[in-house]
């Protein structure tokens, strides 16, 4: 299998609780939180593991914090290289109100990175990043690491490894304001597409000439934006697929990204065509839904559901 090597600059450790009712003024009672390792790449390698499969984590570990967060992966069988964030590694906090069913989800911002601390995590990247590899930059970047960070990333290791990034606000803008030569896949959620596209896209067929608008302005080679329950849009230069997404019943939609980018990623790096990917990563993204808080997915789910992930050219 070709080797995957996921990316977090920004990880955190995941808290996850119920409470009756979220009132301003009181004290809310919570139940005994669970205790996740999280972030994007975190997530992804998360989601790898549980379907079957490897990767390393390049992790950005921090104080007390970060020594918990690693022994968290330890236990998670997660195999990582820690690298020295600076000052104490974050913590979020996901409350679901038990008497609606609605989440509350509190993201803490993580320790500055100075200038000297990205450009050695680059150097680190660089050495860990394998011939022919499939290399994953996923979630937020921390405060003082700069929008262009993918740009310098695919500038060190494009034409060695796949690259996959999919992230939001300023350093997903920049990308696709300005492209990257050396980008393999981009993802994005709905939201985000509507933000760059400056309008709605209410149709799958809209989403997809939006993606493959990206594609041909030379933003990256493959383009996905999921549309939320309906499913995943992908276009790349060979045409646009969609793959619907299984009907469940939804408890969480924490980690359904990052467990469709696990799984798409897996699927790809077992040789299976882009198309077949996508209809893993909807199956992935579907079954995590199912499950409580930070759970992810469960394998078999994803494997039953698979079926159901219809892949049509739009």
């Amino acid at each position: 299998m070709t080797p995957i090597l996921t990316l977090t600059l920004n990880p955190a450790i995941d808290l996850a609780a119920d409470v009756g009712e979220v009132l301003p003024g009181l004290k809310l009672r919570c139940t005994q939180p669970k205790v996740d390792p999280g972030g994007g790449g975190i997530n992804v390698s998360r989601a790898i593991r549980i379907l079957g499969g490897e990767s390393t984590a390049f992790v950005a570990l921090g104080g007390a914090l970060g020594a918990r967060l690693a022994d968290l992966l330890r236990t998670e069988h997660i195999r990582f290289t820690a690298f020295a964030g600076p000052g104490e590694t974050r913590e979020s906090l996901t409350v679901t109100e038990t008497s609606t069913g609605h989440q509350f989800r509190f993201m803490l911002p993580g320790a500055v990175w100075e200038p000297e601390r990205v450009a050695a995590a680059l150097d680190e990247i660089d050495r860990a990043v394998a011939p022919g590899s499939m290399v994953v930059l996923s979630g937020s970047l921390p405060p003082g690491v700069p929008d262009d960070f993918p740009v310098a990333l695919s500038a060190r290791i494009g034409g060695r490894a796949v690259l996959v990034v999919d992230t939001s606000g300023p350093p997903l803008a920049r990308l696709a304001e300005q492209g990257l030569p050396g980008l393999d896949i981009l993802r994005m959620d709905d939201s985000e597409a509507e933000g760059l596209a400056g309008r709605l896209l209410t149709g799958r067929a809209e989403t997809a000439d939006f993606a493959a608008a990206l594609v041909a302005r030379g933003v990256a080679r493959t383009v996905i934006v999921a549309r939320g329950a309906d499913g995943s849009v992908m276009a790349d230069a060979r045409g646009r697929w969609f793959s619907k997404s299984a009907p469940v019943v939804v408890k969480s939609k924490v980690g359904a990204g990052d467990t469709f980018v696990g799984a798409f990623v897996l699927a790809l790096a077992q040789g299976h065509p882009p198309e077949a990917a996508l209809a893993h990563g909807v199956a992935g993204a579907s079954a995590a839904v199912m499950t409580a808080a930070t759970e992810l997915c469960r394998r078999e789910d994803a494997e039953r559901l698979r079926a159901d992930c219809i892949v049509e050219q739009i």
